[in-house]
């Protein structure tokens, strides 16, 4: 049982590494022992959160723009050039959001968020398989995380047509990739958060008034805290994750349950 929740040693790469939830993540696995790869668009922040990591354990950064395929066929490529061609775990954390009401909401929101949020998904884990498969075991798979959202489960509070749609879309692309690689001994799980510390929730968190409301709105009562994003994604990359795939995982402090 000692090693039951370890990751040490394993080779991790976390997209959207270096804010929010994907620098929760990564900063975990770090201090879990993990070997981490981040990666983000801005390679000047990419480089110096990096850097910060690295000083609690093993991380370096690879910057890549991941909304479109050159982007993320280059990182995959660099990433199996930087590790020797095996990958334990792939985080598939970067994403954009875009608010605007109903009337006005633009095209362009649908495809850009698209192409970030799902495309990417897709393009980068397709890249990634050779990796994978190599370090993958009966006893101990690889993994491969996405990052969805509750509200890919649920009808968000605010206006987030494209966003909404493209992480259901995620949720579901999670369970086909499930299904497809089983048998390759890959997994693949969905962490769907509810409200956590990040760029895209500033807005609202960063106001006294909008964060108590939202915390009123959350069942136990208060928003996401790092540790809950770094010990769900350490537990599906533990051996006691090991026999999860195709689950969808909400980390939203019962929110979900609300129906």
């Amino acid at each position: 049982m000692t090693d039951l929740f370890s990751v040490e040693g394993k080779t991790v790469l976390v997209t959207g590494g270096s804010r929010g939830i994907g620098l929760m993540i990564a900063r975990g696995f770090v201090q879990a022992g993990a070997k981490v790869i981040i990666s983000a668009r801005k390679a000047d922040v990419c480089e110096t959160v990096a850097k910060e990591l690295a000083a609690e354990g093993s991380c370096e950064a690879i910057p890549a723009d991941l909304s479109h395929d050159e982007g993320a066929l280059g990182l995959a490529a660099a990433v199996r050039e930087r590790t020797g061609d095996r990958l334990d775990v792939l985080v598939n954390n970067a994403g954009a959001t875009w608010g605007a009401p109903l009337e006005s909401y633009p095209e362009s929101a649908f495809d850009k968020l698209w192409a970030v949020n799902v495309k990417a998904v897709f393009r980068l884990t397709t890249a990634l398989l050779p990796a994978l498969r190599t370090a993958a075991t009966a006893d101990d798979p690889a993994r491969v995380i996405n990052i969805g959202s509750i509200d890919g489960l649920r009808v968000p509070w605010m206006e987030v047509y494209a966003y909404s749609a493209t992480k259901a879309a995620v949720h579901m692309l999670t369970r086909n990739l499930a299904h497809q690689l089983a048998g390759e001994r890959i997994t693949v799980n969905a962490i769907a958060p509810g409200p956590f510390e990040s760029k895209m929730m500033a807005f609202a968190l960063d106001d006294p008034a909008s964060r108590a409301a939202i915390e009123q709105q959350v069942p136990l009562g208060r928003i996401g805290r790092p540790e809950d994003m770094a010990g769900a994604a350490i537990y599906l990359s533990s051996r006691a994750g090991a026999y999860l795939t195709g689950a969808v995982i909400p980390v939203d402090g019962g929110i979900t349950t609300h129906g």
